[in-house]
């Protein structure tokens, strides 16, 4: 989650040098160039059966359509804002759209949790000023759609049940980098990229090493361990991540309604899910 957090940070950085499909192949290409040999150690079969191929195609578009989504948000918002208002949405959204699907009634604990992250969304988009062209403005707007696509997503990835998270991973890897090549990309990007400097290598290593490779198989992982409202409720430790490191790193400035919107929707997610948790405590 703290990876998570620093990704927002360097893909801000990283608007400067790439545009968002050149990023995204990137990000992609070398994640699943660096997952084959963890895949190859620990001897996981590349085999897929036919629904899982499916679930793999699905996931491929979707993580696409947010990577570029979330380099959109980026580079007209702040870094540590997009963290913490797409981070702390995820659960909630996740939570809505488990009960909406499975058709379950939300309970009067669940629905005092969701108002109150309700509030705490609204309360970092400021939304007390009645500025519509805040509220509505490009940053936020691709914040809130990458909220969305990326609990889509953990809700597919949570079917994959019969394919390890690992070679799920590395299947819609491949299969969004080598779509974003053929139809988005130049084929000089190569040559490109070998004249940035430090600060770039640096950047991507953090976006991909540790924030792709790492820690987003490891939450596939959970997801299809857990389950995908289990698995989403770790993120609400990705904001103080986002917030700090955008504050140390680039300066950013860290309003009082951030603040006090991601505690708020932090405090929601926890009522969203302490009945599983303390359930995961007692089996341990």
């Amino acid at each position: 989650m703290i990876f998570w957090g620093a990704s927002w940070i360097s893909t801000k950085v990283l608007t400067t040098y790439v545009n968002e499909y050149e990023l995204v192949f990137l990000r992609m290409g070398i994640c699943f160039i660096t997952m084959f040999p963890i895949i190859y150690f620990y001897k996981l079969s590349f085999k897929i059966d036919l629904k899982s191929f499916y679930l793999i195609l699905v996931a491929s578009v979707i993580l696409t359509f947010y990577s570029i989504v979330m380099f959109l948000g980026v580079e007209h918002g702040t870094g540590s804002f997009g963290g913490a208002l797409v981070t702390t949405l995820i659960p909630i959204i996740t939570f809505i759209l488990i009960a909406f699907l499975h058709k379950k009634t939300i309970s009067l604990k669940h629905s005092f949790a969701l108002i109150l992250g309700a509030f705490g969304v609204l309360n970092m988009l400021n939304i007390w000023n009645f500025n519509l062209y805040e509220i509505f403005s490009k940053d936020n707007i691709y914040f809130l759609l990458a909220a969305f696509l990326w609990s889509i997503l953990t809700i597919v990835t949570s079917k994959a049940t019969k394919i390890n998270a690992f070679v799920f991973t590395f299947y819609t890897y491949i299969i969004s980098s080598s779509t974003l090549f053929i139809f988005f990309v130049d084929a000089n990007i190569f040559e490109k990229v070998l004249d940035f400097d430090f600060i770039f290598w640096f950047n991507i290593f953090v976006i991909t090493i540790l924030s792709t490779t790492f820690a987003t198989s490891i939450y596939f992982i959970g997801a299809s361990k857990l389950g995908a409202k289990e698995a989403s409720s770790y993120i609400f430790l990705v904001p103080a991540s986002a917030l700090s490191f955008g504050a140390i790193f680039l300066g950013e400035e860290i309003t009082f309604n951030v603040i006090i919107g991601t505690i708020f929707t932090i405090i929601a997610i926890y009522i969203l899910n302490n009945l599983n948790f303390f359930k995961l405590f007692k089996e341990n």
